[in-house]
């Protein structure tokens, strides 16, 4: 995977899911990314290990862009930007 800077992006809304399993993380993933505009980033803060393999392949399928992550403490910071 290509470096990603987390730092660069915008992001228009923070969806704090580290307390919550899989599919918990995904499932609020899809009520923010419906909340932003198109062209805009949420940012999903995850404590479930499977939360970065599951929202890239979310993302692709549905056609919004998955912008990468980043491990913070204890958990891991996901960005997806809304495409449609």
């Amino acid at each position: 995977m290509a470096e990603f800077n987390a730092d660069q992006v915008t992001v228009a809304r923070v969806v704090d899911a580290r307390g919550s399993a899989c599919p918990g993380p995904l499932l609020e993933a899809k009520k923010a990314i419906g909340a932003v505009s198109i062209g805009q980033t949420i940012e999903i803060f995850s404590g479930d290990p499977s939360t970065k393999n599951d929202l890239p392949k979310w993302a692709q399928k549905v056609g919004h862009e998955f912008l990468g992550a980043v491990h913070a403490d204890g958990y891991d910071r996901i960005f997806v930007t809304r495409k449609k």
